[in-house]
């Protein structure tokens, strides 16, 4: 619990804090420890068949279409953490319009993103630096209070 409620403080002040310094510091290092695209795949794989089961974000994902998902958000954590991918997908904002997400979805979603991390083997402080590059994201997901 402590380190769900540390993560989620990193992603709530909207990426402050030690992991984004590193992040910054060596774009490709979060890549690296995620096991570089492979990785990102195996550990998108997981968690979007999770999202659609979990009974806190199973509304937003199941119905969606999962390999085009998995595959959109594979580029986007690629590119994002300092990979060589080039995400090609829809600006978040416009993704997210009219979905009412508040946040404690986004949270829910944190959540399961951090059991799959956990079950993928990833370190605690690469969990951190890429939440870190991820939390930006809330600001353009979370669409309610």
């Amino acid at each position: 619990m402590i380190r769900f409620l540390c993560a989620m403080l990193l992603a709530l002040s909207g990426g402050l804090g030690q992991g984004v310094a590193q992040a910054q510091a060596d774009p490709a290092r979060v890549y690296t420890e995620f096991g570089e695209k492979a990785g990102i795949a195996a550990l998108m794989e997981v968690f979007v068949e999770r999202l659609a089961i979990d009974i806190r974000t199973k509304v937003f994902f199941e119905n969606a279409d999962k390999p085009r998902l998995k595959e959109q958000l594979t580029d986007q954590l690629c590119m994002l953490s300092g990979g060589p991918c080039r995400y090609a997908g829809a600006q978040m904002r416009g993704v997210h319009r009219g979905l009412e997400i508040g946040r404690s979805d986004f949270n829910a979603l944190v959540e399961v993103l951090q059991d799959c991390m956990d079950q993928r083997g990833i370190p605690f402080g690469a969990q951190n630096r890429m939440l870190a590059v991820l939390a930006p994201l809330h600001r353009e997901i979370v669409t309610r209070d």
